[in-house]
């Protein structure tokens, strides 16, 4: 199966054109263009991630990039690592990974809510230069993502349930709950879990242990945790 290789470059100006909602200039690079918030996960956020274990969490930046997760938060995402780290994040791997429309069950739902939480910064932010690459990417590489963004009735939420059809573990229906992250630009905690005893939790468990076995280790001085940056 050939996988779309993502780009981490910007809209450029035809793509930026495609771009309805977003100021013209904010596909340009100028001087003094705002920062691209920081990337950077706390340790503590990071020892939370591990506690959470077998259940999958990973912490996402305002536009979707996927910042740490522990061993099952990643391998959950069926085929995400295989990108390059800077380049995992959700709302690309929903829309351009081959992988993701098997992977979920309600993948009309999953892609809504990703363009809603986008929409939702293009209204608070429209020069955000993250949020300009990566909808300038998806403009021109999706056409469901291209409809989506001009309807603009997308909705989300931050928890319920959800069920995926993964390559590995099978199928299973899990809880979800999304909380944000106080003291920092926009990231969010996701996570996922079922109820121990059962089929859905047998299967974190397993891939939890699959996810830990393609997760390098950390050394001692950082805890030992499984949880890394994705």
């Amino acid at each position: 199966m050939t996988r779309e290789q993502p780009t981490g470059g910007g809209a450029g100006q035809d793509g930026h054109e495609r771009l309805p909602g977003l100021p013209r200039q904010a596909a340009r690079t100028v001087p003094g263009e705002p920062a691209v918030p920081s990337r950077s996960v706390r340790p503590g956020v990071k020892l939370l991630l591990e506690s959470l274990r077998p259940n999958p969490a990973h912490v996402v930046s305002r536009t979707h990039d996927l910042l740490a997760a522990n061993p099952s938060g990643l391998s959950l995402l069926a085929g995400i690592e295989e990108w390059p780290t800077r380049q995992r994040n959700i709302a690309r791997y929903a829309f351009l990974h081959p992988a993701s429309r098997g992977l979920f069950h309600d993948w009309g739902t999953q892609v809504r809510g990703c363009v809603a939480r986008l929409r939702t910064l293009a209204a608070a932010d429209p020069d955000a230069p993250d949020l300009t690459r990566l909808a300038g990417e998806l403009l021109m590489k999706s056409p469901e993502f291209s409809r989506l963004w001009r309807n603009n009735n997308a909705g989300r939420h931050a928890y319920g349930r959800e069920t995926f059809h993964h390559p590995q573990v099978g199928d299973l229906t899990l809880g979800h709950q999304s909380m944000d992250l106080e003291g920092t630009p926009g990231h969010r905690l996701i996570t996922y879990y079922a109820e121990p005893g059962t089929a859905a939790y047998d299967a974190l468990v397993l891939l939890d242990l699959l996810g830990s076995r393609a997760t390098p280790r950390r050394p001692a001085s950082s805890h030992n945790s499984g949880a890394s940056s994705a």
